[in-house]
């Protein structure tokens, strides 16, 4: 059953919220709720059963608003019945929930029906709903008792107006404030100018009892004329502004044309409206930001869609249309700032030199799209950053590392809550010109996600054909990408999609040689450690040997990041040992480090073994293999067992490395009349195939003539030569095929004191890019057949193959 009244129908019974304060009819409230019971009543009655927005519970007040300990709770006799418009939760730490409700109508709490889960009551309606309204019109005036109410209004509405005028609002606040007060229901009059003083907790309870209208004037007006006369004097008072209008339920707001901007958000927004015309924003952009300022000013501040309106005309008016770094171009300069910052790295620096010269020589050109390939550690990330400080340009990082959605690039539309523009658009806010230089970090690191693909979404940035138009999602509107310079960095180009390297100019960073990481270590490494740890430069000595048995023994890594460790270890262990050599002078102390000391400090060498005694029997050779962080050299072990003509592979190989030993092994197959081996080799035989580290997985084309040479050698009881790596793919006819990172396989056979190494003919070109001092220390064989590397293998070859068809020593001799 319920109580029906104009186009409201009050239940019989409705569940029961108890609060310290009381809520009026035609006032809104916020409620915080964490109690037990009040969460089940929630979830049970309001959110079970999907009824926000029409949900009725009865709040009723305390007889104390603060219950003294040990004393029963009292519940005061009359409520309020209550519309909740609004649940907000949260589960951590715990469950609480937050209820916007607005009050309607007075109840009596007849008895409570249920304590559990929750209180239910059974309550009768008290007084009208909001659907009948009384009118100061409609009285009769010769009705002695309702020409008192008349009078009691009238002074009621005069003097909420005084108390707006002693409030010193702007004199357009002013007017709409009393011109609400006096289009408020007569009913709603006393309870809203009740629930805008100050008044105590007696004082509320006694306006909420007052059922009849005229003894509800009779209690509110006192405390009206208080709240006045408290103001007397006060020069300017603030509080209750927003108590006004934000205190008001919605069902007496609905129908009054209210507009809630206060001077603040109006002062706000004509500031707003000042920049955006004031601002030498593009066309289209100041259309854009016009048309939202209009949009703008129509709409309340409390509404969503106000704060998300101003935030995108903020964004709008900060980005830098037209603002520009301002360049400062000298060549050398810039190749001094460069040498100074790295070493080595020749290729990287002379493209670097090239873009200068031609922004020199021509100041519009659209920004190239560089992207520096190379293994962690070799100085990728650090070059932009000197870059962007030779040509005198904001510098700004953006992390791709695992990165799976779409929006961290385009940004989100503003459609969904939360929305933000993406990582391109917030980088140029940030540094305020729209020319710096962005680099766009762990570029191969990205992955496709339930959001869409984020390589995909950098096709636009990343084309000089189209990012002049970039649109981003939340900006909506086109922006000039074109005069930024876009540096990516990856540490392999095999994850990153075939389009998105289209637009891309690849600069490869192998790593670094020996010779070179002793430069960097003394010039670069060593003097920032020194400084990081307080050692003065006086003070501490490291030998030139030191220095190569760190390389050489404790790192063995295409970067210099393992060598900054090893470094920084020994400042520390010589910051103890001047300490303790001189606690009260700590400068006049002194401290040597050379190679007999590092066993010490470092403990014993990590890569220290000797190649020599792993190929003392057949069966084994030394091939070349490439990887995210640097060339790596591979033993290859082979051995032969009765069996029954089975080829066992181990060492987690891929398809490619398996196709490339069964190619191996029928080609020794088809040509073992050469070697004098019986012409089934496999008959009573099994061939067990083994890559030492078992748990690093292996693939690629380029074990194919490693694999070829272990078997030979297996086969025909022939040692392979100690001093000698190869690289290279075959074919079943016995060709080599050129493989790919041939710098870096050259490097890691130079790192660990190899001194002759097998390439394919074809890739003789690439010989060209490694650094002259490894070309000198090493010899180069360059093999089109099988037959070529295994003359050059085997110490003696094998005379019955026809000879080596190419001069590689004349070959090196060209380059």
């Amino acid at each position: 059953m319920s109580q029906s009244c104009g186009n409201i129908s009050l239940p019989r019974r409705l569940p029961l919220l108890i609060l310290d304060n009381v809520l009026f009819p035609g006032t809104s409230v916020r409620v915080p709720v964490n109690s037990p019971k009040s969460v089940l009543m929630i979830k049970n009655h309001l959110l079970n059963h999907h009824t926000i927005g029409g949900a009725f519970v009865g709040v009723v007040p305390r007889e104390y608003p603060k219950k003294e300990s040990g004393q029963a709770e009292i519940l005061h006799p009359i409520g309020t019945a209550g519309l909740v418009v609004q649940v907000m939760g949260s589960s951590w730490p715990r469950t609480t929930y937050t209820l916007q409700i607005n009050g309607v109508c007075r109840f009596s709490l007849d008895e409570i029906v249920h304590e559990s889960p929750y209180l239910i009551g059974s309550v009768t309606q008290l007084d009208r709903l909001p659907g009948e309204v009384y009118s100061v019109t409609s009285l009769n005036l010769e009705d002695p008792l309702e020409l008192e109410l008349s009078e009691l209004l009238t002074e009621t509405r005069s003097l909420a107006a005084d108390l707006i005028e002693r409030l010193e609002l702007s004199s357009g606040s002013a007017q709409r404030y009393k011109r609400l007060m006096n289009s408020l229901p007569s009913y709603a009059l006393p309870d809203i100018c009740t629930s805008i003083v100050s008044a105590n907790h007696e004082e509320r309870l006694a306006v909420l009892d007052a059922v009849l209208l005229t003894d509800r004037i009779r209690k509110a007006l006192p405390l009206l004329r208080r709240q006045i006369n408290s103001l007397e004097g006060k020069v300017k008072v603030t509080k209750h502004k927003d108590k006004i209008i934000n205190g008001l339920s919605k069902d007496v707001r609905r129908g009054f044309q209210i507009d809630d901007d206060d001077a603040e958000d109006g002062d706000e927004i004509m500031a707003l409206e000042k920049k955006v015309k004031s601002n030498d924003l593009p066309e289209h952009a100041k259309k854009a930001a016009l048309k939202e300022l209009s949009r703008l000013k129509k709409m309340p501040p409390h509404m969503p869609e106000h704060a998300m309106t101003r935030n995108y005309l903020e964004l709008l008016v900060e980005l830098p249309w037209n603002r520009r770094s301002q360049e400062h171009i000298d060549l050398q300069k810039s190749k001094i700032a460069l040498d100074h910052d790295h070493f080595g790295l020749e290729k990287l620096k002379k493209r670097v030199l090239e873009y200068l010269a031609v922004r020199k020589l021509k100041s519009q050109i659209k920004g190239p799209i560089l992207c520096f390939v190379g293994p962690p550690g070799v100085g990728k990330t650090s070059v932009g950053r000197s870059i962007a400080k030779s040509l005198g340009r904001e510098f700004y990082r953006i992390s791709l590392g695992g990165v799976s959605d779409q929006a961290d690039i385009r940004g989100h539309r503003r459609t969904y809550i939360g929305s933000m523009p993406g990582r391109i658009i917030q980088g140029l806010k940030t540094v305020g010109v729209k020319n710096p230089v962005i680099l766009l970090d762990e570029i191969d690191k990205m992955a496709a996600g339930i959001h869409g693909d984020p390589a995909a979404a950098l096709l636009e940035v990343l084309d000089p054909e189209q990012n002049s138009s970039f649109t981003d999602h939340y900006l909506n509107i086109s922006f000039d990408l074109s005069e930024v310079l876009f540096i990516a960095t990856a540490n392999t180009v095999s994850t990153v999609p075939g389009a998105l390297l289209d637009r891309m100019e690849l600069i490869t960073i192998p790593g670094y040689t020996h010779e070179e990481k002793e430069h960097i270590a003394r010039d670069h490494l060593l003097p920032k450690q020194l400084e990081q740890h307080g050692i003065l430069s006086s003070m501490f000595e490291l030998t030139d040997d030191a220095i190569r048995k760190i390389i050489s023994s404790y790192t063995r890594e295409a970067g210099v990041r393992a060598l900054e460790r090893r470094l920084s270890a020994i400042c520390r262990a010589a910051a103890v040992k001047i300490v303790e050599a001189n606690p009260t002078d700590l400068k006049s102390g002194h401290i040597g480090i050379d190679q007999e000391v590092l066993e010490e400090i470092l403990g014993p060498p990590l890569f220290e073994f000797d190649i020599d005694s792993r190929l003392v029997q057949p069966g084994v050779a030394i091939g070349l293999a490439w990887t995210a962080v640097g060339g790596e050299i591979m033993f290859v072990e082979a051995s032969k067992m009765g069996g029954c003509g089975q080829l066992t592979l181990t060492g987690q190989l891929g398809d490619v490395m398996k196709e490339s030993a069964t190619l191996a092994l029928n080609w020794l197959r088809i040509n073992a009349s050469r070697f004098d081996l019986n012409p089934d080799i496999m008959e009573g035989t099994d061939i067990h195939i083994h890559f030492p580290a078992g748990a690093v997985e292996k693939d690629g084309p380029s074990a194919g003539v490693t694999i070829a040479c272990v078997l030979v050698s297996l086969f025909t009881q022939r040692i392979v030569a100690s001093d000698v790596a190869m690289t290279g793919e075959i074919t079943l006819q016995g060709l080599v095929l050129p493989v790919g990172g041939i710098k870096e396989k050259v490097l890691a056979a130079h790192r660990c004191g190899l001194s002759r190494v097998i390439l394919p003919r074809r890739n003789r070109r690439e010989l060209q890019e490694i650094p002259r001092n490894v070309r000198e220390n090493l010899t180069f064989y360059l093999a089109g057949t099988i037959e070529d590397v295994l003359q050059q293998a085997f110490v003696g070859g094998f005379p019955q193959l026809r000879p080596v068809v190419y001069n590689t020593q004349n070959a090196m001799s060209k380059l």
